[in-house]
Order: structure tokens, then sequence, then C-alpha cells
């Protein structure tokens, strides 16, 4: 049998595709608030198209943790004005690969934000932009600042007898958020961060002490793969003004 170069190449191209769709159906279970992460000069080779996608896949296989309940029953804190605004970021993960993402926040009312996210997300196998919106709002544990925000899921029920019926559920993600000047730095908190976030919090006081006594043993409750900073910026000229 010939073996040539270009076999070669082939081989670990194959091979490299089969990891990356793998890797691609596993990342599907993850939430549109997830950041996803994109490099924009990849080469014309295959193969080096390949290789950069495999870090980008691994990385977006982490997902922020999804809470039944919110760190408060309501909001609690006035909306800060100086959280509204365009939020432009730039997230890199501690190696060659970034993401770009915009966040869009604006009052709802008087202690809640609209949130717009302007990313990308995963269709079948292609990484395509993609806009989410939430509504969130603030609260303090250990005098750290963090936001609640609200999204839902889609969930199908089906039964033996009965027509599957389509029900929406609420959901929470809970972030940090520390601002100074015209930079927002925000971390999330990981999937999984404590043995109680396995099996569900009943309510918000059992969440809220739970991170408040977790913050104070110094322990890491923080996703801290990413390092998510964002600058503000003027908001580009083709959204539309709130």
């Amino acid at each position: 049998m010939n073996w040539s170069p270009s076999s070669s190449i082939t081989l670990i191209c194959f091979s490299l595709l089969q990891i990356v769709l793998t890797i691609f159906s596993l990342t599907r279970i993850c939430k549109p608030f997830q950041l996803f992460i994109f490099r924009s000069d990849l080469t014309n080779c295959p193969a080096m198209k390949l290789l950069y996608l495999i870090p980008l896949s691994i990385i977006l296989y982490a997902c922020p943790y999804e809470s039944s309940v919110g760190l408060e029953p309501g909001p609690v804190e006035a909306v800060d004005s100086s959280l509204l605004g365009y939020w432009y970021g730039i997230i890199k993960d501690g190696s060659d690969f970034f993401g770009i993402e915009a966040l869009d926040i604006s009052r709802q009312s008087d202690s809640l934000y609209a949130i717009t996210r302007y990313g990308k997300t995963i269709r079948g196998d292609m990484i395509v932009p993609d806009t989410a919106r939430f509504t969130g709002f603030t609260s303090r544990v250990n005098d750290q600042l963090f936001m609640t925000i609200q999204g839902s899921v889609l969930q199908v029920i089906t039964g033996k007898k009965k027509r599957p019926e389509v029900k929406t559920q609420k959901i929470f993600y809970l972030s940090n958020l520390q601002r100074r000047g015209d930079t927002l730095t925000v971390k999330t908190i990981t999937d999984n961060f404590s043995p109680l976030a396995r099996k569900g919090f009943r309510y918000p006081g059992q969440l809220k002490i739970e991170i408040s006594q977790l913050l104070e043993q110094k322990k890491n409750i923080f996703d801290d793969t990413y390092s998510l900073s964002y600058r503000k910026m003027p908001r580009p000229t083709n959204l539309q003004t709130r």
C-alpha cells in the first residue's frame, strides 16, 4: 500500500471532523445565554480550520448554572443607570481564541432590566449569529453585586394517551457584576457549583444562603474558563433606540 502526505492529511481531517461533530452534539445541551467563541482569522487549510474548532467546541461544552429560583423572590433594588447602555465584549478564554458579543441593557421598569444579547449559537453543525432577550434584577450577597437573569425554556410533555403538551418553564441564571468606569466584568456561576445545586433549590433564601456561605469560605463558584469583559460604547445606529 502506498502512503503519501496527502493521504495522511485526508486521514487527519476525517478524524478531526469526527471529533468536532461529536463535541458539537454535546454542546447543544447548553442554553443561549452561554457565550460562544469563534476565531476570525482561520486559514484556508481545512485541517487548520478543524484544529481551531476542537478547542472551540470543548469550551462551548461548559454551561452556566440554571436555577428554578432566583436570588430573591423578586426585584429588591432600583435600576442602576450606570449599567444601562450598549456593552461590547471580547471574551478571552486564556488562549488565542476569543468571542465577540454585545449586551444591550435598558430599563424595563424601576427595578427591572431588559437585556438583549447579540452573540452566537449552534444550529446543527454550524455556528450562526443569535439574538436572545432576557429580563434581570440586581441584589447583593455579602456586599457583592449579583444579577438574577430570567429566561425560559419550552418543555414538551408526552403521554401514551394524551397529545403532547408544550409548557414554558422559567429558569434563572446568576452572574456577579463588577463595573469600573466604562468597563463591566461579568462572572457567571458555574453548573454544579455546590452539591445542593445538583438537587435544585426550593426557594430563593436557600440559594442565597448557600452562595453566601461558599463566598465566605473562599470557594470558587464561578466559571473561570472565560474572561468576560465588556466596554460601554455608543449603541449602533442600526439598532432601534429604546
